[in-house]
């Protein structure tokens, strides 16, 4: 039985793109082989939420299958059919046949019961046996290719060349800054090749590999931010890494900062994808001890234990 492309991906028929996007995000995470270890189930799962993705994410595809449900691939001979004889399918009394993850769209045939597999349809209207034009040329398929990036290559943008089929060419893609974890990035025309109809398309998934220092939070970037004890008591200049620029921004922080607060540079974070202006920079502030504590250091924290005693 075909796949209803909206059940696959836990969405209502009225969905909105960024609904089918949040919903294809968490699915493909939690399916994903790297997570899920190789189990076939999964694996197979995950083919079927990239599937109903294609679709429903593309405004054009989503269109034909609302209307052709499992036959969308279809949808341009299917209009055709419908142009060639008034706006119906009254093929001299063909019989009912319903269509894909809907089951309120029908295709009315007359009544002469099932007419069997659709591409019979086809090659007799289109393929000349009944005076028609030739069939179109099949569509290649779309094709799909993982890629890890660093978070370093997320922020400033990068490119992958991949091998287009076996012995084929070598393609180079673009991957644009700000790009998030498994996010699908859709090049038109970059799939399989057919050699006289259209070619496919290349979706490319994106998985963003963790980094040692940042932490990344939508577009912002939370890193932590190293403050000597005396810095934090009196106030003062601290360095906060960056992946921008010189790699260094100039923080100042005021005297009484506590371990842990947190500080946002705004406009630091990673660029938003194919958007204006970049996310924040989250500097959490990490006290940190001279080490090894020399007789006069020692002494003044002795004397300031006196104090914070005496102030009890």
């Amino acid at each position: 039985m075909p796949l209803d492309f909206y059940q696959t991906l836990g969405v209502s028929r009225d969905a909105s793109d960024k609904d089918i996007s949040s919903a294809y995000r968490r699915l493909a995470r939690q399916y994903h082989p790297d997570v899920t270890g190789g189990d076939k189930q999964a694996e197979e799962r995950f083919k079927q939420v990239n599937a109903a993705n294609d679709v429903l994410s593309d405004a054009d595809k989503r269109a034909a299958y609302d209307k052709w449900g499992d036959q969308w691939e279809h949808a341009e001979q299917l209009e055709e059919m419908q142009r060639q004889n008034g706006g119906g399918f009254g093929f001299g009394g063909f019989g009912n046949r319903s269509f894909g993850g809907d089951p309120n769209v029908r295709v009315e045939f007359g009544e002469m019961g099932d007419v069997g597999d659709l591409g019979d349809i086809f090659g007799s209207f289109f393929g000349g046996q009944r005076g028609g034009a030739p069939a179109r040329p099949a569509r290649g398929r779309d094709i799909e290719h993982s890629v890890n990036v660093s978070l370093r290559e997320a922020f400033h943008g990068t490119t992958r060349t991949l091998q287009r089929g076996a012995g084929g060419s070598r393609l180079e893609l673009t991957v644009p800054p700000g790009v998030r974890d498994g996010q699908r990035i859709k090049f038109t025309g970059k799939g399989e090749e057919t050699g006289g109809g259209r070619d496919g398309d290349l979706f490319l998934i994106v998985q963003v590999d963790d980094d040692p220092v940042f932490e990344r939070r939508g577009d912002d970037l939370l890193v932590p931010v190293d403050v000597p004890v005396s810095t934090a008591a009196l106030g003062g200049e601290v360095a906060v890494r960056s992946l921008g620029g010189s790699g260094r921004l100039a923080l100042r922080i005021p005297g009484g900062t506590q371990n842990g607060r947190i500080f946002r540079l705004a406009g630091q974070g990673m660029p938003r994808f194919r958007g204006e202006g970049r996310g924040d920079i989250l500097a959490e502030a990490r006290l940190r001890m001279p080490e090894p504590l020399g007789p006069e250091q020692t002494e003044l924290f002795r004397r300031l234990r006196e104090l914070e005693g005496d102030d009890q």
